[in-house]
């Protein structure tokens, strides 16, 4: 981790989730990157958008805070998760037609995996089953909006490509969750105008309402650019709007 003992971070409002906040993985991938390395964040709140959060490093691992408010813990972690599975491009394209969520999405919005977000907005990465397993793909062709002056994609991005795919392998579409942890690791940041393959899985059994998944991000050959374990928790529907 990172030496300085305080950063601020902002969570802005094109990086939601659940529209009144941010989006889990880019949450925990906008603290990676603040904490420069390997890390684990578990989130103790929905992270606000718009606002300065401080973030406070100490010995035991950096906290996020809200005010007074404990949005995030980190600890440093090592991901070696093995990838079960991979899927051409096609695979991929024809598993995102059989995404769960065009309609009845509980998160429209979702920076990720948000239906009703743009293309050049959010990332529009709609998961879908493969036939014949338990894998989970979707084909990702990042906008340049999202990328360095170099073309690579910015790592928080690349932690919210991983996030949401996790989430319908461990049963998103079924039930309602969110992503309460996460640790990824980015091998090799992707390119703006390129395309990829994502795939999710889950890890193993559901621990009352925590459901554990692991994700990856390929290359068009199938070589692993990123990997990330996840733990999903499930949360009562939210009420419609007035």
């Amino acid at each position: 981790m990172v030496a300085a003992q305080l950063a601020e971070l902002r969570l802005g409002g094109r990086f939601c989730g659940p529209a009144a906040s941010a989006n889990g993985g880019y949450t925990c991938g906008a603290i990676a990157e603040l904490l420069g390395g390997e890390v684990e964040v578990t989130l103790r709140r929905p992270p606000p958008l718009d606002r300065p959060l401080r973030l406070r490093v100490g010995d035991a691992g950096a906290t996020v805070r809200d005010g007074y408010e404990l949005v995030a813990e980190a600890h440093p972690a090592t991901v070696a998760l093995a990838v079960p599975g991979t899927a051409a491009l096609a695979e991929a394209r024809r598993a995102a037609g059989r995404y769960p969520l065009f309609q009845g999405h509980p998160f429209p919005t979702c920076f990720t995996c948000g239906p009703d977000r743009g293309a050049g907005d959010g990332l529009r990465i709609f998961p879908g089953p493969l036939a014949g397993g338990d894998l989970w793909a979707a084909p990702w062709t990042p906008d340049p909006s999202v990328a360095d002056q170099d073309g690579l994609v910015e790592s928080a991005v690349v932690w919210a490509a991983l996030d949401c795919p996790s989430g319908f392998a461990a049963g998103v579409g079924d039930t309602i969750m969110v992503l309460g942890r996460m640790a990824a690791r980015v091998l090799a940041r992707p390119r703006a105008d390129t395309s990829y393959c994502l795939v999710a899985w889950r890890t193993g059994p559901a621990a009352g309402r925590k459901q554990p998944a692991g994700s990856a991000l390929l290359d068009a050959c199938g070589g692993v650019l990123a990997v990330a374990r996840t733990l999903w928790v499930t949360i009562p529907r939210p009420e419609p709007a007035p």
